[in-house]
């Protein structure tokens, strides 16, 4: 138990109305009671030694990956990794770094078609290479880590570009843990971090830059079975190409970048001959300038959209995308990736919520209002809870499209919330009389990822056979949740058990909750 939850453990036991007398005999009780052996001491002293230790080795190896990734694209060419670790300790590991790779290429398949090595995968790819060689694994990261450190050398203004990309980078990751559900203040980072870069990096030019994702085409699906609809742009253009669709059998390249997984550059447009200019106003003649379409990834390396800029408003003989320039928009597409799929993966737990509550109301006519919060970042490090749903005693539902923000100095009387936030475990209170049980929505470490808080008003409890539906409740709910962030991981390919998750394809995470319980059902049959 860390301290927030054997504090929440002994809060619930003792309840609300006990006397401070027996509150200090309780608390001499265990002190006199508890007791730890040595073994079990030493199992405890090797266990948090291990989890440093590892936590500071993932630290080394960002550092690492960071370093060699100057442009902060988010992620490295497998093969030019594999060219210089080839000659390590004089070329004398080939083998070891061979047998690392087969393995490595087992665990993400998807490394054969892309080439590309994440974060994650660079630290399992170094860990994997560490435990081929014989003798200490920690001594060969470390040597490994020195190694690759001198490998690659960055000039000071190299650097101070690389420092300033990762920063807007980070915006568009914070625009996502901070906007609840809601897509636009992503978008307003990606093209902001592109306009800064062009402003510091890019001489300033004129760009047009755009985000399409692929829809399934329903409506004319003599057109191709999917289309791009784009979804943010550049103040410009909005005018022209906001939400727009472009289909296969239209001009462009953009379905072309999709197919082959890779960036497609057109240094001059008017050289091509097939570019859709959205804008049918431009002349001739001020159709001129570079076109650069960049395929987005989810965690699977699978593209789901494209980022797209050309410099046609750019009136230089020389408007063309630099390398370095091409390498960080590749960054951008990496950054937007995992804010969008953050907020899809908290868009799908809102699902869940709402087909979970959809099933406890008419089963617990005790509950009288359940209110549902997302946990997000506040200020100075601290956290704020998102309220997100609230639900009235006739199982009613108000889903925030904006949503309202709490936080723990500001919110006294729900300080319960955040300690079910820090303890991650369920949490009892009273507040002006109306009971409450601040329930924790875990995420695949146990941190606290959302917070039902159920009003039960005057009952101190609920009748044995609610508690017991409202219990199976929280269950699926939580296996339906860990299951999203299952799928989120990028070595793990998803699960489908009925035939309403391949036709809705996730479109409504809801049925995972009712997956969840026709297995349970099936399982007591």
């Amino acid at each position: 138990l860390t301290l927030p939850q054997f504090v929440q453990l002994m809060d619930n036991f003792v309840g609300e109305d006990i006397s401070l007398p027996t509150v200090k005999r309780l608390t001499a009780f265990i002190k006199g009671e508890y007791k730890q052996t040595e073994e079990e001491k030493m199992k405890q002293l090797e266990k948090v030694h291990r989890m440093s230790h590892m936590a500071q080795r993932k630290l080394l190896l960002e550092a690492l990956f960071e370093k060699w990734d100057s442009s902060a694209c988010g992620s490295l060419d497998l093969e030019e990794v594999v060219a210089v670790l080839n000659t390590f300790k004089g070329g004398t590991g080939k083998e070891a770094l061979m047998k690392a790779k087969e393995r490595l290429c087992f665990r993400y398949p998807q490394l054969s078609r892309v080439g590309k090595l994440s974060p994650k995968a660079f630290r399992t790819f170094l860990e994997l290479i560490a435990s081929e060689f014989t003798g200490n694994e920690d001594e060969t990261i470390d040597n490994l880590v020195r190694f690759l450190t001198t490998s690659v050398e960055q000039s000071h203004t190299r650097s101070l570009q690389s420092s300033a990309r990762r920063k807007w980078l980070q915006d568009i990751q914070q625009a996502a843990e901070t906007s609840g559900t809601s897509m636009e203040p992503v978008y307003k980072a990606v093209i902001k971090a592109l306009s800064q870069d062009m402003e510091a990096h890019g001489d300033n030019k004129r760009t047009s830059a755009y985000i399409a994702l692929l829809e399934e085409n329903r409506l004319s699906p003599e057109q191709g079975q999917v289309l791009l609809r784009y979804v943010a742009c550049t103040t410009d253009d909005a005018p022209h190409i906001l939400n727009q669709v472009l289909h296969r059998d239209m001009k462009g390249v953009s379905f072309a970048a999709i197919d082959q997984g890779k960036p497609i550059y057109v240094p001059r447009v008017q050289l091509h001959g097939n570019i859709h200019f959205w804008n049918s106003d431009r002349s001739v003649e001020e159709r001129k300038g570079s076109f650069l379409v960049l395929p987005l990834y989810d965690a699977h390396w699978r593209v789901f959209g494209i980022l797209g800029l050309d410099t046609l408003r750019d009136q230089h003989q020389k408007s063309i995308f630099l390398t370095h320039q091409i390498t960080f928009y590749e960054g951008v597409c990496h950054a937007f990736s995992k804010a969008y799929h953050h907020i899809c993966m908290r868009g799908n737990v809102l699902q869940v919520a709402v087909a979970a509550l959809d099933w406890l109301y008419p089963r617990t006519p005790s509950i009288h209002a359940v209110t549902t919060y997302l946990v997000a970042p506040g200020k100075d490090k601290n956290y704020a809870l998102c309220k997100v749903i609230t639900t009235d005693n006739t199982g009613q539902k108000e889903i925030q499209s904006s949503p309202v923000v709490l936080l723990r100095e500001e919110n006294l009387l729900r300080d319960y919330l955040f300690k079910c936030t820090d303890s991650s475990e369920v949490t009892l209170t009273s507040v002006h009389g109306e009971h409450h049980i601040a329930v924790p929505l875990h995420d695949l470490s146990r941190q606290t990822l959302g917070i039902f808080d159920i009003s039960i008003e005057q009952h101190k409890k609920l009748p044995p056979q609610e508690q017991k539906d409202l219990q199976k409740m929280l269950k699926m709910a939580q296996a339906a949740c860990s299951e999203i962030l299952q799928r989120s991981l990028e070595e793990t390919e998803p699960t489908q058990v009925l035939e309403a998750e391949r036709v809705a394809n996730m479109r409504h995470a809801g049925i995972l909750f009712y997956r969840f319980m026709l297995q349970e059902l099936r399982e007591c049959v």
